[in-house]
């Protein structure tokens, strides 16, 4: 399946929606766009919706990771929400739900 990201954008404040698939294919598309985000110099908060996420695999935890590392550098707020239950129970595996800011079911 392939991956649609949506982006929306309030004042310092980004906001994205990921739907389909996050692996090797879709993984770039992805990181691009996450972190060019996450890099700006204004950016206070960077919310993911990860709630019609299908499918992710290690790809998607690395990508997550780098992002979360690349918003610590420039003090921006790093946090996703709506987790559909595969990329919670993924997230709670690999121990990323307790190192970056989770809301389940909240909306932004």
């Amino acid at each position: 399946m392939d991956l649609t990201i949506e982006t929306m954008t309030q004042g310092t404040e980004h906001y994205v929606t990921l739907r389909g698939d996050i692996d090797a294919y879709t993984g770039t598309k992805v990181k691009e766009t996450l972190m060019l985000l996450a890099k700006q110099p204004d950016a206070t908060v960077l919310s993911v919706n990860l709630e019609e996420v299908e499918y992710m695999d290690s790809t998607g935890i690395g990508i997550f990771i780098a992002v979360m590392k690349a918003c610590k550098q420039t003090d921006c707020i790093f946090q996703v929400n709506k987790l559909s239950s595969r990329v919670e129970r993924l997230f709670r595996i690999t121990g990323l739900y307790e190192h970056i800011a989770t809301r389940k079911g909240e909306s932004e």
